[in-house]
């Protein structure tokens, strides 16, 4: 780029904005009410974390964490004329030794001896015993010891597991527990694999949702099921520039694992996330595969919340025999 050298760009875009002000322009800061929050005194609604530089403009809606996209959007500076700034006319800039962090290591949580208490809980969702039965069979679906949570394991292509995703199945307040355990590797989603040859895997954004789904289908076993560990997306309404969107770690790695797939059925929630998603799949994968939208029926509702909704239906009509 005329004016500046591709390695000015690079070192300028290393810094971040609160590296930048603290070095540079401490009397712009000044601490807010919120822990590791700071704010700008020439900018009321100017919001900037002091762990993550992560920055956000309220009034202007606008945000970021580097010190280069600070200069040109808070600033108003020129590209040109903020690259210099950061590498020319300060001192030259280098980056901070950040010491690495090892990666802790995977270990699945303790088993329970049985299953009973999952399968109760996820019969009560609307889950099929036969399709529980197969995903324990499976061993891609346990309960853990002591707290009874239901663990949904991603393996990798030597069926190691690599991930897995804990849920409570005692809900408070109507909240129940989730975490991905220490260690995992969202690269290695949950999935139910198909019975025999298939070359179609169904995404979904959560692990119940698969089992849902599956349950829907009368447990068919002629596809895989793959959770994708949830989406990102941006909110419904926001003014913000379109996000970039990024294929999912988990489809990726999928796909790299089974060069047989041609088919991806898209199954995200019925939301604007979920639409979100299912569009930008669709974009990303069109030229190689065969795209088929499958997001449920009813606007809002996520293939559990039908599979709950046809539970209760079935168990009224039973109530009803009785009588």
């Amino acid at each position: 780029m005329p004016g500046v050298s591709e390695e000015e760009i690079r070192l300028a875009r290393q810094m971040t904005a609160i590296e930048y002000l603290k070095r540079y322009q401490p009397y712009r800061l000044k601490k807010s009410s919120a822990r590791n929050e700071w704010e700008l005194t020439d900018h009321d609604s100017f919001k900037i974390n002091e762990i993550t530089s992560k920055w956000h403009w309220k009034s202007r809606d606008i945000g970021g964490t580097s010190a280069l996209n600070f200069l040109i959007y808070v600033d108003g500076r020129g590209f040109v004329d903020a690259v210099r700034e950061l590498c020319g006319e300060q001192p030259s800039y280098y980056p901070p030794i950040v010491e690495k962090r090892e990666r802790k290591s995977f270990v699945l949580p303790e088993g329970n001896p049985d299953c009973k208490r999952v399968i109760r809980y996820l019969q009560n969702r609307g889950i099929s015993l036969p399709v529980i039965e197969y995903c324990i069979q499976a061993e891609i679906l346990y309960e853990s010891a002591p707290y009874h949570n239901a663990v949904f394991i991603g393996k990798d292509e030597k069926q190691i597991p690599r991930y897995a995703f804990l849920r409570g199945i005692y809900d408070s307040g109507g909240r129940s527990f989730k975490m991905e355990q220490a260690g995992s590797e969202k690269a290695f989603g949950f999935c139910i694999p198909s019975k025999g040859d298939s070359c179609r895997v169904a995404v979904y954004e959560a692990c119940i949702d698969a089992l849902a789904h599956m349950t829907l289908e009368n447990g068919s076993m002629t596809k895989y099921r793959l959770a994708l560990g949830g989406i990102s997306a941006p909110k419904e309404g926001s003014q913000k520039k379109p996000m970039e969107s990024k294929k999912p770690q988990a489809l990726e790695q999928f796909l790299d694992n089974h060069p047989e797939i041609r088919e991806i059925e898209i199954c995200t929630d019925n939301d604007f996330a979920g639409r979100w998603a299912c569009a930008h799949i669709k974009k990303m994968y069109s030229d190689r595969y065969q795209i088929i939208e499958n997001l449920p029926e009813k606007e809002g509702a996520d293939y559990g919340d039908l599979a709950k909704e046809a539970f209760g239906i079935a168990q009224e009509k039973k109530k009803d025999k009785a009588r």
